[in-house]
């Protein structure tokens, strides 16, 4: 599925605490909230050019994107040698890690059970942009 934001979401501004929460021992809470932190801001790079697209199945596990994640993918960025893209592959979708070394272009998974991409001659890449953000929920 494929969700293209509107050029102008609406703020959905959320507290944002001043202390760092320490991922190991515990501290005593603080009850400062410093400011509103509007999501939008902080994933959100060039609106005209991000859509949403949800991860379905396990390719890219070792690099954090899992099945049922969210990515955040920006259409105005120029795919590089180790961004992970959304791309059709033969008409279909993949979001694959891409790698461009001595003239060959190749979609990596992020799993061992899955093979990489090759291209032949003949066979199209389409990179249709370059995720930028991944979101996943813990529970």
């Amino acid at each position: 599925m494929i969700s293209i934001p509107s050029p102008n979401p609406p703020r959905a501004a959320r507290p944002l605490f001043l202390s760092r929460v320490p991922a190991g021992f515990p501290s005593p809470a603080e009850d400062y909230v410093e400011c509103s932190l509007d999501l939008n801001e902080h994933l959100i790079a060039h609106r005209e050019a991000t859509f949403f697209v949800r991860v379905k199945g396990h390719s890219m596990t070792g690099a954090g994107i899992r099945d049922g994640d969210l990515l955040v993918v920006d259409r105005s960025l120029e795919a590089g040698d180790g961004d992970i893209v959304v791309a059709v592959v033969d008409g279909e979708l993949t979001v694959k890690r891409l790698s461009r070394r001595g003239g060959t272009v190749r979609l990596l998974p992020e799993h061992p059970g899955c093979a990489p991409i090759e291209f032949k001659d003949g066979q199209e890449l389409t990179v249709w942009g370059v995720v930028t953000s991944v979101i996943h929920r813990v529970r």
